[in-house]
Protein backbone atom coordinates (compact mmCIF):
# COMPACT_ATOMS: atom_id res chain seq x y z
CA UNK A 1 0.00 0.00 0.00
CA UNK A 2 1.42 3.53 -1.13
CA UNK A 3 1.58 6.70 1.05
CA UNK A 4 -1.60 8.04 -0.38
CA UNK A 5 -3.67 5.42 0.35
CA UNK A 6 -2.31 4.84 3.87
CA UNK A 7 -3.15 8.04 4.68
CA UNK A 8 -6.42 7.82 3.48
CA UNK A 9 -7.45 4.93 5.16
CA UNK A 10 -6.09 6.66 8.39
CA UNK A 11 -8.09 9.93 7.57
CA UNK A 12 -11.54 7.91 7.26
CA UNK A 13 -14.58 8.43 9.03
CA UNK A 14 -12.59 10.49 11.38
CA UNK A 15 -13.50 14.07 12.48
CA UNK A 16 -10.39 15.44 13.86
CA UNK A 17 -6.90 14.52 13.50
CA UNK A 18 -3.94 16.80 15.65
CA UNK A 19 -2.36 17.38 13.79
CA UNK A 20 -2.81 15.45 10.19
CA UNK A 21 0.53 17.40 8.63
CA UNK A 22 2.33 15.26 12.04
CA UNK A 23 0.12 12.49 10.56
CA UNK A 24 1.37 12.67 6.80
CA UNK A 25 5.35 12.65 8.05
CA UNK A 26 4.65 10.30 10.27
CA UNK A 27 3.93 7.85 7.50
CA UNK A 28 6.31 9.40 5.70
CA UNK A 29 9.45 8.31 7.73
CA UNK A 30 8.34 5.48 9.59
CA UNK A 31 7.64 2.48 8.35
CA UNK A 32 5.25 0.69 11.22
CA UNK A 33 4.12 3.62 13.36
CA UNK A 34 2.66 2.61 16.87
CA UNK A 35 -1.27 3.55 17.19
CA UNK A 36 -3.27 2.38 20.62
CA UNK A 37 -6.90 3.09 21.85
CA UNK A 38 -7.99 2.78 25.56
CA UNK A 39 -10.87 1.50 26.77
CA UNK A 40 -12.10 1.78 30.29
CA UNK A 41 -13.47 -1.28 31.17
CA UNK A 42 -16.61 0.01 32.40
CA UNK A 43 -20.00 -0.44 31.00
CA UNK A 44 -20.83 -3.01 28.64
CA UNK A 45 -19.82 -2.96 25.49
CA UNK A 46 -22.75 -2.36 22.63
CA UNK A 47 -22.54 -1.82 18.80
CA UNK A 48 -21.56 1.52 19.04
CA UNK A 49 -17.61 0.12 19.72
CA UNK A 50 -17.84 -1.44 16.07
CA UNK A 51 -16.90 2.07 15.26
CA UNK A 52 -13.64 2.36 16.91
CA UNK A 53 -13.10 -1.41 16.27
CA UNK A 54 -13.28 -0.59 12.35
CA UNK A 55 -10.85 1.69 12.69
CA UNK A 56 -8.16 0.05 14.73
CA UNK A 57 -8.48 -2.79 11.83
CA UNK A 58 -8.03 0.88 9.49
CA UNK A 59 -4.71 1.34 11.31
CA UNK A 60 -3.54 -2.51 11.03
CA UNK A 61 -4.65 -2.64 7.27
CA UNK A 62 -2.49 0.56 7.17
CA UNK A 63 0.68 -0.64 8.41
CA UNK A 64 0.03 0.17 11.74
CA UNK A 65 1.39 -1.35 15.05
CA UNK A 66 -1.95 -1.17 17.31
CA UNK A 67 -2.30 -1.76 20.73
CA UNK A 68 -5.47 -2.06 22.50
CA UNK A 69 -5.42 -0.86 25.93
CA UNK A 70 -7.66 -2.28 28.26
CA UNK A 71 -7.62 0.62 30.78
CA UNK A 72 -9.16 -1.54 34.54
CA UNK A 73 -7.40 1.00 36.43
CA UNK A 74 -9.26 3.88 34.56
CA UNK A 75 -12.49 1.81 34.99
CA UNK A 76 -12.01 1.74 38.80
CA UNK A 77 -11.47 5.35 38.62
CA UNK A 78 -14.79 6.24 36.65
CA UNK A 79 -16.73 4.81 39.22
CA UNK A 80 -16.52 0.70 38.61
CA UNK A 81 -16.25 -0.99 41.85
CA UNK A 82 -12.79 -2.57 42.36
CA UNK A 83 -14.31 -6.56 43.29
CA UNK A 84 -15.62 -6.24 40.07
CA UNK A 85 -13.22 -4.91 38.11
CA UNK A 86 -10.85 -8.35 37.15
CA UNK A 87 -14.05 -9.96 36.04
CA UNK A 88 -15.41 -6.98 33.77
CA UNK A 89 -11.26 -6.94 32.33
CA UNK A 90 -12.34 -10.74 32.14
CA UNK A 91 -14.94 -10.14 29.89
CA UNK A 92 -13.73 -7.32 27.62
CA UNK A 93 -10.76 -9.17 26.81
CA UNK A 94 -12.85 -12.38 25.67
CA UNK A 95 -15.68 -10.03 24.03
CA UNK A 96 -13.26 -7.32 22.20
CA UNK A 97 -11.78 -9.54 19.97
CA UNK A 98 -14.95 -11.47 18.63
CA UNK A 99 -16.21 -7.78 17.53
CA UNK A 100 -13.10 -7.96 15.17
CA UNK A 101 -13.52 -11.44 13.87
CA UNK A 102 -16.93 -10.21 13.12
CA UNK A 103 -15.39 -7.87 10.34
CA UNK A 104 -13.39 -10.42 9.35
CA UNK A 105 -10.09 -8.47 10.60
CA UNK A 106 -6.47 -9.63 10.64
CA UNK A 107 -5.14 -9.04 14.23
CA UNK A 108 -1.94 -11.24 14.37
CA UNK A 109 -0.47 -7.64 14.86
CA UNK A 110 -3.00 -6.47 17.76
CA UNK A 111 -1.38 -6.47 20.91
CA UNK A 112 -3.94 -6.30 23.74
CA UNK A 113 -2.46 -4.71 27.29
CA UNK A 114 -4.11 -4.67 30.47
CA UNK A 115 -3.72 -1.60 31.74
CA UNK A 116 -2.59 -2.24 35.54
CA UNK A 117 -0.18 -4.33 34.14
CA UNK A 118 2.40 -1.40 33.60
CA UNK A 119 0.40 1.79 35.06
CA UNK A 120 1.19 0.36 38.84
CA UNK A 121 4.89 0.58 38.11
CA UNK A 122 7.11 3.27 40.00
CA UNK A 123 8.58 5.09 36.94
CA UNK A 124 4.74 5.31 36.05
CA UNK A 125 3.84 6.48 39.36
CA UNK A 126 6.56 8.78 39.83
CA UNK A 127 5.41 10.82 36.17
CA UNK A 128 2.04 11.08 37.60
CA UNK A 129 2.96 12.86 40.67
CA UNK A 130 4.99 14.86 38.82
CA UNK A 131 2.94 16.28 35.96
CA UNK A 132 0.23 16.68 39.28
CA UNK A 133 2.61 19.00 40.60
CA UNK A 134 1.80 21.22 37.81
CA UNK A 135 -1.85 20.80 36.89
CA UNK A 136 -4.70 22.56 38.61
CA UNK A 137 -7.26 20.93 39.61
CA UNK A 138 -9.80 22.74 37.21
CA UNK A 139 -7.55 21.69 34.56
CA UNK A 140 -7.70 18.45 34.89
CA UNK A 141 -11.55 18.38 35.82
CA UNK A 142 -11.60 20.41 32.57
CA UNK A 143 -9.75 17.52 30.30
CA UNK A 144 -12.04 15.20 32.33
CA UNK A 145 -15.34 16.53 32.08
CA UNK A 146 -16.58 15.04 28.83
CA UNK A 147 -15.50 11.06 29.82
CA UNK A 148 -15.46 11.03 33.72
CA UNK A 149 -19.30 10.67 35.81
CA UNK A 150 -18.09 13.43 38.43
CA UNK A 151 -21.68 13.69 39.43
CA UNK A 152 -22.48 16.50 42.44
CA UNK A 153 -19.77 15.53 44.80
CA UNK A 154 -16.84 14.57 42.22
CA UNK A 155 -14.26 11.98 43.41
CA UNK A 156 -10.56 12.73 43.30
CA UNK A 157 -10.30 9.60 41.47
CA UNK A 158 -11.91 11.74 38.25
CA UNK A 159 -8.74 14.33 38.26
CA UNK A 160 -6.20 11.56 38.34
CA UNK A 161 -7.76 9.96 35.07
CA UNK A 162 -6.19 12.46 31.97
CA UNK A 163 -3.31 12.54 34.10
CA UNK A 164 -2.92 8.62 33.85
CA UNK A 165 -4.11 8.72 29.89
CA UNK A 166 -2.19 11.39 29.45
CA UNK A 167 1.33 9.41 30.56
CA UNK A 168 -0.15 6.44 28.51
CA UNK A 169 1.10 7.28 25.36
CA UNK A 170 4.71 7.45 26.94
CA UNK A 171 4.40 3.93 28.75
CA UNK A 172 2.84 2.28 25.39
CA UNK A 173 5.55 3.96 23.10
CA UNK A 174 2.70 5.29 20.83
CA UNK A 175 3.38 7.52 17.85
CA UNK A 176 -0.84 7.98 17.90
CA UNK A 177 -3.50 7.56 20.38
CA UNK A 178 -7.04 7.05 18.65
CA UNK A 179 -10.54 7.94 21.06
CA UNK A 180 -13.90 9.03 20.09
CA UNK A 181 -14.56 12.99 19.84
CA UNK A 182 -15.37 13.20 23.85
CA UNK A 183 -11.77 12.22 24.48
CA UNK A 184 -10.74 15.39 22.66
CA UNK A 185 -10.00 17.49 26.31
CA UNK A 186 -8.06 14.78 27.35
CA UNK A 187 -6.01 14.43 24.13
CA UNK A 188 -5.33 17.94 23.64
CA UNK A 189 -4.45 18.01 27.73
CA UNK A 190 -1.75 15.40 27.30
CA UNK A 191 -0.20 17.30 24.10
CA UNK A 192 0.02 19.76 26.45
CA UNK A 193 1.43 18.63 29.40
CA UNK A 194 3.77 15.86 27.86
CA UNK A 195 6.90 18.24 26.75
CA UNK A 196 6.38 19.81 30.41
CA UNK A 197 7.41 16.43 31.41
CA UNK A 198 10.14 16.68 28.85
CA UNK A 199 8.43 14.27 26.87
CA UNK A 200 7.14 14.73 22.76
CA UNK A 201 3.66 15.21 22.00
CA UNK A 202 1.72 12.41 20.19
CA UNK A 203 -0.90 12.97 17.44
CA UNK A 204 -4.38 12.16 18.22
CA UNK A 205 -7.15 10.48 15.90
CA UNK A 206 -10.32 11.18 16.47
CA UNK A 207 -13.98 9.93 14.78
CA UNK A 208 -17.46 11.34 15.75
CA UNK A 209 -19.28 9.47 18.42
CA UNK A 210 -22.83 8.13 17.02
CA UNK A 211 -26.13 8.60 18.56
CA UNK A 212 -28.38 6.33 20.03
CA UNK A 213 -31.09 4.21 19.28
CA UNK A 214 -33.44 7.05 20.87
CA UNK A 215 -31.70 9.90 18.93
CA UNK A 216 -29.00 11.22 21.76
CA UNK A 217 -25.77 9.39 23.11
CA UNK A 218 -25.16 5.91 22.88
CA UNK A 219 -24.44 5.19 25.82
CA UNK A 220 -23.81 1.71 28.12
CA UNK A 221 -25.73 3.05 30.64
CA UNK A 222 -28.91 3.72 29.11
CA UNK A 223 -30.25 0.33 27.65
CA UNK A 224 -32.86 1.34 25.25
CA UNK A 225 -30.03 3.79 23.53
CA UNK A 226 -27.82 0.92 21.96
CA UNK A 227 -28.34 -2.97 21.21
CA UNK A 228 -26.24 -5.03 23.82
CA UNK A 229 -23.50 -7.24 22.04
CA UNK A 230 -25.12 -10.42 23.94
CA UNK A 231 -28.98 -9.57 22.61
CA UNK A 232 -30.73 -12.19 20.74
CA UNK A 233 -32.34 -11.62 17.52
CA UNK A 234 -35.56 -10.97 18.77
CA UNK A 235 -33.82 -8.76 21.04
CA UNK A 236 -31.61 -6.84 18.01
CA UNK A 237 -35.11 -6.49 15.79
CA UNK A 238 -36.98 -5.18 18.38
CA UNK A 239 -34.80 -2.50 19.44
CA UNK A 240 -34.01 -0.96 16.09
CA UNK A 241 -37.45 -1.52 15.40
CA UNK A 242 -38.26 1.00 17.57
CA UNK A 243 -35.87 3.08 17.25
CA UNK A 244 -36.12 6.61 16.64
CA UNK A 245 -35.94 7.37 12.84
CA UNK A 246 -38.13 9.72 11.17
CA UNK A 247 -38.88 9.81 7.76
CA UNK A 248 -36.27 11.96 5.67
CA UNK A 249 -34.38 13.14 8.45
CA UNK A 250 -30.71 12.56 8.83
CA UNK A 251 -30.21 14.39 12.01
CA UNK A 252 -29.74 12.67 15.45
CA UNK A 253 -31.02 9.46 13.53
CA UNK A 254 -28.85 6.45 15.24
CA UNK A 255 -29.54 4.26 12.50
CA UNK A 256 -28.33 6.53 9.47
CA UNK A 257 -24.94 6.90 11.84
CA UNK A 258 -24.77 3.51 12.36
CA UNK A 259 -24.70 2.44 8.74
CA UNK A 260 -22.58 5.67 7.88
CA UNK A 261 -19.85 4.86 10.27
CA UNK A 262 -20.00 1.26 10.82
CA UNK A 263 -21.97 -1.00 8.32
CA UNK A 264 -21.34 0.45 4.89
CA UNK A 265 -17.91 0.94 5.32
CA UNK A 266 -17.67 -2.31 6.00
CA UNK A 267 -19.72 -3.56 2.63
CA UNK A 268 -17.80 -1.54 0.36
CA UNK A 269 -14.73 -2.40 1.66
CA UNK A 270 -15.70 -5.95 1.48
CA UNK A 271 -17.37 -5.14 -2.40
CA UNK A 272 -21.08 -5.93 -1.30
CA UNK A 273 -24.06 -4.05 -1.82
CA UNK A 274 -26.55 -2.91 1.24
CA UNK A 275 -29.56 -4.59 0.11
CA UNK A 276 -33.73 -3.71 1.60
CA UNK A 277 -35.88 -6.40 0.89
CA UNK A 278 -39.28 -4.52 -0.21
CA UNK A 279 -42.98 -6.33 -1.57
CA UNK A 280 -43.16 -5.92 -5.27
CA UNK A 281 -46.24 -4.20 -4.76
CA UNK A 282 -44.08 -1.48 -2.86
CA UNK A 283 -41.17 -1.30 -5.51
CA UNK A 284 -39.17 -4.42 -4.74
CA UNK A 285 -35.57 -4.78 -3.22
CA UNK A 286 -33.50 -1.62 -3.18
CA UNK A 287 -29.68 -2.06 -3.70
CA UNK A 288 -27.18 0.20 -2.43
CA UNK A 289 -23.48 0.91 -3.27
CA UNK A 290 -22.60 3.65 -0.54
CA UNK A 291 -23.62 5.07 2.11
CA UNK A 292 -24.62 8.49 -0.37
CA UNK A 293 -26.93 6.78 -2.05
CA UNK A 294 -28.78 5.43 1.20
CA UNK A 295 -29.11 8.67 2.84
CA UNK A 296 -29.97 10.14 -0.35
CA UNK A 297 -32.84 7.62 -1.04
CA UNK A 298 -34.01 8.59 2.45
CA UNK A 299 -34.62 12.12 2.41
CA UNK A 300 -36.17 11.97 -0.89
CA UNK A 301 -38.42 9.74 0.86
CA UNK A 302 -38.11 6.90 -1.30
CA UNK A 303 -36.18 4.96 1.66
CA UNK A 304 -38.89 4.65 4.53
CA UNK A 305 -37.88 3.84 8.22
CA UNK A 306 -39.53 1.02 8.70
CA UNK A 307 -37.91 -0.91 5.60
CA UNK A 308 -34.41 0.52 6.53
CA UNK A 309 -34.99 -0.41 9.67
CA UNK A 310 -35.73 -4.26 8.80
CA UNK A 311 -32.94 -4.38 6.98
CA UNK A 312 -30.04 -3.42 9.17
CA UNK A 313 -31.88 -5.27 11.79
CA UNK A 314 -30.98 -8.21 9.20
CA UNK A 315 -27.33 -7.15 9.00
CA UNK A 316 -26.79 -6.60 12.79
CA UNK A 317 -28.05 -10.29 13.22
CA UNK A 318 -25.06 -11.44 11.18
CA UNK A 319 -22.47 -9.01 12.48
CA UNK A 320 -23.37 -10.55 16.05
CA UNK A 321 -22.83 -14.04 14.48
CA UNK A 322 -19.65 -15.09 15.69
CA UNK A 323 -20.21 -13.66 19.44
CA UNK A 324 -23.28 -15.28 19.50
CA UNK A 325 -21.22 -18.65 19.07
CA UNK A 326 -20.06 -18.07 22.44
CA UNK A 327 -23.04 -17.02 24.09
CA UNK A 328 -22.80 -19.74 26.82
CA UNK A 329 -19.43 -18.50 28.13
CA UNK A 330 -19.80 -14.96 27.71
CA UNK A 331 -23.26 -14.86 29.38
CA UNK A 332 -21.58 -17.02 32.03
CA UNK A 333 -18.52 -13.75 32.36
CA UNK A 334 -21.26 -11.33 32.12
CA UNK A 335 -23.13 -12.55 35.32
CA UNK A 336 -19.88 -11.84 37.04
CA UNK A 337 -18.84 -8.90 35.66
CA UNK A 338 -22.45 -6.92 36.07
Amino acid sequence: MDLKDRIKLVKRSTQEIITEEELINLLKNKKNPHAYLGTAITGKPHIGYFVWVLKLADFLKAGFKVTLLLADLHGALDNTPWNVLEKRYNYYSKIIPLMFESIGANIKTLNIVKGSGFQLKKDYFLDILKMSTFISINDAKKAASEVVKFGDNPKLSGLIYPIMQSIDEVYLDADVQYGGVDQRKILVFARENLPRLGYKPRIEVMTPLIPGLEGGKMSASVETSKIDLLDDEKTVTSKIMGAYCKEGEVENNGILAFLKHFVMVVKEDNKEKFIVKRDKKYGGDLKFNNYEQIENSFVRKELHPLDLKKALASEVNIILTPIRKKQKELDSLAKLAY
